[in-house]
């Protein structure tokens, strides 16, 4: 088993040295990852100018690759220069916080794993409830008893999976996983206004209002709940009901 290991809190995050720990003991790892934090940067790409890429080592060990660049950016540069063959599987994570609800269309945890599945990869993004002193190490091997089922009982086409892990969940000496859909309600739209020493205006982004509980479980409502939640993912965008209305239009481009 090669797995490609990155995450967008950085090559030096502790999540992210947590959950290579854990792999380890299970396959070979490559790590690849952003040199310095890119949380919330998306999908991007670095296109219009060079991405540097530094070996960083663990004593005299070659620990992995710091990419000066984003997460998508990362997985691209691991799996066309830096593994030895087309890994088995993408890891992402594990991030310091949790990317549910709309958050998986911002989180750059989540779009590294989505860079693996374009190229057909099995991909896990795997996120941990923020806690300042949080026992990464248990979060790790959580999840990889969660990854390790996925690939036991999944098909053999490649598919792309969101994992999410509440903090309560690492206190339960045996906590569930909901296979889950991810929440779409909006949430988070206040910004609060201040002005600076200089008298210049400045906003900064609230999380108010709170996601309303749906009456269908979702992602957030199980994490709400205290279960870990895993959730098959697409990235193919294309409203497919409103595509079969669209072919029967007519449109009239002449003079």
């Amino acid at each position: 088993m090669l797995i490609l290991l990155t995450n967008d809190d950085g090559i030096y995050a502790p999540g992210l040295a947590a959950l290579e720990r854990a792999l380890r003991a299970w396959g070979d790892v490559v790590v690849v990852a952003p040199a310095v934090e890119q949380s919330g940067v998306g999908h991007s790409i670095t296109f219009l100018s060079p991405v540097v890429v530094k070996e960083v080592f663990d004593g005299e060990r070659l620990r992995g690759y710091a990419v000066e660049g984003s997460p998508a950016d990362s997985v691209k540069l691991g799996i066309t220069q830096f593994c030895p063959r087309r890994p088995d599987l993408v890891v992402s994570g594990i991030n310091s916080g949790l990317n549910a609800g709309i958050n998986v269309l911002y989180s750059g945890t989540v779009a590294a794993a989505i860079e693996g599945a374009f190229f057909e990869i099995t991909s896990v993004a795997v996120s941990l409830e923020y806690d300042a002193h949080a026992d990464y190490d248990r979060a790790a091997a959580l999840a990889l008893r969660v990854i390790r089922g996925v690939l036991d009982q999944k098909d053999r086409a490649p598919h792309l999976y969101n994992l999410n892990i509440p903090a309560t969940a690492l206190q339960n000496p045996a906590p569930q996983v909901r296979v889950v859909p991810m929440a779409v309600a909006r949430y988070g739209e206040t910004y609060e206004k201040r002005i600076d020493p200089r008298g210049r205006s400045y906003y900064w982004a609230t999380d108010d209002p709170p996601p309303r509980r749906s009456a269908h479980e979702t992602d957030l409502t199980a994490l709400a709940d205290g279960h870990v939640t895993l959730t098959p993912l697409g990235f193919d965008l294309t409203h497919g009901p409103l595509l079969g209305q669209m072919t029967k239009w007519k449109f009239k481009l002449g003079q």
